[in-house]
C-alpha cells in the first residue's frame, strides 16, 4: 500500500502552528495578521474558495475582510480598493480572487498588491526573489507541494522530479522552488506541458511526478516507474460532479511509494501556506521589512 500524503491532516498541523504564531504576535505585540480577500463577480468556485480560506483566517485567529465587488466592477475600481488596502496596517495579506472579469486585466491587479502584502506570492518583485533564492513569500499551491514532500520526509536531493504544467501558479514557480540549493530542494527538475511530445516517456524517468495540467485522469500507471512518488494538484468536475485529479488514482496509487488523494491532498495545503504567509507578513510588518 502506498504512503497516502494526506494534506487534510498536515494542513491542520500548520493551522495549529500558525495560530501558535498568531497568539504569540498578539501577547508580545498585540497585533493580529490580518488577511482582505476581495472577489469580484459571482463565480461560485470562487466564492467557495474564499469562503473556506476566510473560515481558516478564523480557526487559525486571524482576521479576515471579505471585499465583494460586482461582476461589472471597472479595473480601476479594484485598483483603488487595492490601494486603499495597501495602505491600512491592519491588512498585513491581500488576496484577490481569480480568475477576474473579462474588462479587468489580472496582470494589472497583481502588480498592484503591495509587495510587503503579496502573500500569494505572485507578484514580480515574490517572483523575482524567489528565482534569486531569497523569497519573502512563497506561492502558496506549490509552498505546500514543497511543504508536503518535506515533512513527509520524501527526500528531493539529487532526485528527478517531472512537473507536468507550465502555469504561473503552479508549474513555473515549483520548478525554480525545487532547484533552489537547500533542504527540500537540490532536485533536477523537467518541465512538461501541453506541447511536449510523448510526456510518458518523461514521466517514466521520474522518482517524483507533480501533475498540473488540467485533464482529468491524464496520468496512468504505464506512465510512472515502480515505486516514484505522484502529487496531483489538479482538481476537475466530472459529468456525474464528482471531483478527480489529473491522476487517475485508482491505477496510478498501487505502483506508487506515494500519492496525494483528490480531495484532500494539496488543496488544504494551499490555504495552510496563505495562512503561514500572511502571519509571517504580519511578524516581518512589525520589525520594518
Amino acid at each position: 500500500m502506498p504512503v497516502i500524503l494526506d494534506g487534510k491532516k498536515l494542513s491542520e498541523t500548520i493551522r495549529q502552528e500558525v495560530a501558535a504564531a498568531t497568539a504569540e504576535l498578539a501577547a508580545a505585540h498585540g497585533v493580529k495578521p490580518g488577511l482582505a480577500a476581495v472577489l469580484v463577480g459571482e463565480n461560485p468556485a470562487s466564492q467557495i474558495y474564499v469562503r473556506n480560506k476566510r473560515k481558516a483566517c478564523e480557526n487559525a485567529g486571524l482576521a479576515s475582510w471579505l471585499h465583494q465587488l460586482s461582476a461589472d466592477t471597472t479595473q480601476q475600481q479594484l485598483l483603488d480598493l487595492v490601494a486603499q488596502l495597501n495602505a491600512d496596517p491592519q491588512v498585513h495579506g491581500i488576496l484577490v480572487q481569480l480568475p477576474l472579469p473579462k474588462q479587468i486585466e489580472e496582470a494589472a491587479i497583481i502588480r498592484a498588491v503591495s509587495p510587503l502584502k503579496d502573500v500569494d506570492g505572485f507578484s514580480p518583485e515574490s517572483l523575482g526573489r524567489m528565482v534569486e533564492g531569497h523569497p519573502r513569500f512563497l506561492p502558496c499551491t506549490p509552498a505546500g507541494v514543497q511543504e508536503m514532500l518535506r515533512r513527509y520526509q520524501i527526500p528531493t536531493e539529487g532526485k528527478h522530479v517531472v512537473i507536468v504544467g507550465r502555469s504561473n501558479i503552479v508549474g513555473k514557480p515549483l520548478a525554480n522552488m525545487l532547484m533552489q540549493k537547500g533542504p527540500g530542494a537540490d532536485a533536477t527538475v523537467t518541465i512538461c506541458h501541453s506541447r511536449t511530445k510523448n510526456i510518458a516517456e518523461f514521466t517514466r524517468q521520474a522518482d517524483i511526478v507533480v501533475m498540473a495540467i488540467g485533464q482529468a485522469k491524464f496520468l496512468k500507471a504505464d506512465m510512472i516507474r515502480e515505486g516514484a512518488v505522484v502529487v496531483d494538484v489538479g482538481i476537475n468536475r466530472l459529468p456525474d460532479g464528482k471531483l478527480a485529479g489529473d491522476v487517475d488514482y485508482q491505477e496510478v496509487a498501487p505502483k506508487t511509494y506515494a500519492i496525494t488523494p483528490v480531495p484532500g491532498g494539496v488543496g488544504p495545503m494551499t490555504i495552510a501556506m496563505l495562512l503561514k504567509n500572511t502571519a509571517e507578513s504580519c511578524r516581518l510588518s512589525l520589525q520594518g521589512r
